[in-house]
């Protein structure tokens, strides 16, 4: 049996499969945890391995952070993963950590037609490079190249290069930014956790009202991102509205930064728990407009396919199918 696991800021996803050909559809046993619930990462492998009795020969772990030697530290947790340590502590006999942009990309060639939305059905190279970003509790970038076989995933940390700016609006807020935290990375702007940030600099500007109903709210959620999602996407705050058309702007930069870095021509494919949830939002034409704004090269970025990948357990099964190519 192989023990699959999704590692985000949010939440961890962890499912065992009897063999390759059960995933994505048929888990053995499936459960979600909590992850700030937890102080360790260890602790809620045991307890999943103490519910279900099942003693796994291998694991592959998807994790929100960069992966060296079989180490990594999670961006958004306060917690460390060692693959040598879960060995140990579990009982596994072989324990994989890759990132989980890379654990979604592994997905991307896997997945069918309906797991995905086309934004731009673009000119696709059968065997050209592929991008995954994907902005969920951070933004994730990863991409995959064609090696002769079948492509091959890699993980990248392209989240964390610099916000740049695009108009007046965008300079400001990127001062607002940077007095809060010094370096403002692409994901201080266009990830689900920071963006609130983008409703605090309308609010500290005085660009918006806010209404008392928005503001009591706001104030009653644990999680103030959905609730400015949702107003947004229901027109019932112009602040609301604002702040996602920055975020929606912003990530169509981030992707035209990557288009022309990583020439994606096999396809773009937006990843995360976002992308999903705002789909009207991303149809509109500043989105893919911001995509293609890269002057002499706007034919090349307009060209290039933008999918939508809907399955929210990509990096799940990516883990898993990475997990039986390697262990078993």
């Amino acid at each position: 049996m192989m023990l699959a696991g999704d590692i985000g800021g949010t939440k961890t996803i962890l499912a065992v499969y009897a063999d390759r050909t059960n995933v994505p559809a048929n888990p053995v046993h499936e459960a979600r945890f909590k992850s700030a619930d937890y102080q360790s990462f260890e602790t809620i492998v045991q307890e999943f391995l103490d519910q279900t009795g099942f003693n796994p020969q291998a694991a592959c772990f998807g994790v929100a952070g960069p992966v060296k030697d079989r180490h990594s530290r999670i961006t958004n947790l306060p917690w460390e993963i060692n693959a040598g340590k879960i060995e140990q502590a579990c009982g596994i006999p072989k324990v994989f950590l890759i990132n989980d942009l890379e654990a979604i990309a592994v997905s991307v060639p896997h997945l069918n037609k309906d797991n995905f939305f086309t934004l731009n059905p673009g000119e696709p190279d059968p065997k050209g490079n592929r991008a995954v970003i994907a902005p969920g509790t951070g933004l994730g970038i990863a991409f995959l190249i064609w090696t002769g076989a079948g492509y091959r995933a890699f993980a990248s940390e392209g989240g964390h290069t610099a916000f740049s700016p695009q108009d007046s609006q965008e300079l400001k807020l990127l001062e607002f930014l940077t007095r809060r935290y010094g370096h403002v990375s692409f994901e201080r702007v266009c990830s689900g956790s920071q963006l609130p940030n983008l409703y605090g600099y309308f609010l500290e500007k005085n660009v918006f009202t806010e209404p008392t109903w928005l503001r009591e709210k706001l104030d009653a959620a644990a999680d103030k991102t959905p609730v400015i999602v949702e107003t947004a996407l229901e027109h019932k705050a112009d602040i609301c509205e604002a702040t996602l058309d920055v975020f929606v702007r912003t990530l169509g930069t981030i992707i035209g930064n990557m288009a022309v870095t990583l020439l994606p021509t096999g396809g773009i494919y937006l990843g995360g728990g976002i992308p999903p949830r705002i789909l009207k939002r991303l149809a509109r034409p500043d989105f893919l407009g911001r995509i293609a704004d890269k002057g002499r090269f706007f034919s090349l970025c307009a060209s290039m396919p933008i999918h939508v990948i809907l399955d929210p357990q990509a990096a799940l099964y990516g883990a898993a199918w990475y997990g039986f190519e390697k262990g078993l």
